[in-house]
């Protein structure tokens, strides 16, 4: 098999949704089952919301913002629309829509499949597009916190993009509810001493209360 050939199998595998190309190869596409998206949706509805209210307060007009994507990030774009003259990258079209709509905001989005289940745009080249920009804050949402200090999420190209937007961004605030703390993700996406503040609906119980504070992260509940 030439080069030429292995590259047209993988876009092929990737337009039907089967694979997702990274850099130097690809990988598996597993995106979330729709039925547990409509459930995580559902779940910690109201805490998310009073999470996506306080994590908007943290944010000043004018500022440059990453926004991930999620539920809880989704939660974030409809409490930012209080916000001025935002100026936002998101791989997220459910949160680029909340904010074309009911702001002026500067957005934009990176080119790529979408991927329905959550709107979340993905292609090989989605982390060299976010690296272009600077941000003042870097909001994220991650599918777990763990005992060690790691924090991480279910999908590499998710993380590849994230890590991305933290590693241009001044300051990262976490916005997760308390049903993350001790949950190990699949793919490690760094570890608490790159958070700069945490909100959260519920303070985690003492030992990864501990493990935050010795991060020097900022909790905000």
């Amino acid at each position: 098999m030439t080069t030429q050939t292995a590259r047209r199998d993988i876009m092929a595998l990737e337009q039907g949704g089967k694979v997702r190309r990274l850099h130097g190869g690809a990988t598996i596409s597993a995106p979330v089952d729709p039925t547990v998206l409509r459930q995580r949706r559902v779940e910690n509805a109201a805490a998310k919301e009073r999470i996506g209210s306080l994590t908007a307060e943290l944010v000043p007009d004018g500022a440059a913002v990453f926004i991930d994507t999620g539920t809880t990030c989704e939660a974030v774009a409809r409490a930012l629309v209080k916000r001025r003259d935002l100026r936002v990258v998101t791989y997220s079209l459910r949160v680029a829509t909340t904010l074309s709509e009911s702001t002026n905001f500067a957005i934009a989005v990176p080119g790529g499949f979408v991927r329905q289940v959550d709107g979340g745009v993905f292609r090989e080249e989605t982390s060299e597009y976010i690296r272009r920009f600077k941000f003042d804050v870097a909001i994220i949402s991650v599918s777990g916190v763990d005992h060690d200090g790691d924090i991480g999420d279910d999908d590499h190209a998710e993380v590849a993009a994230v890590s991305a937007a933290m590693g241009q961004s001044a300051r990262t605030i976490m916005a997760v509810d308390s049903s993350k703390f001790g949950r190990r993700a699949l793919v490690r996406l760094g570890s608490l001493h790159d958070i700069h503040t945490l909100v959260t609906d519920t303070l985690p119980e003492e030992r990864m209360l501990a493990r935050l504070r010795d991060s020097g992260v900022e909790i905000c509940v």
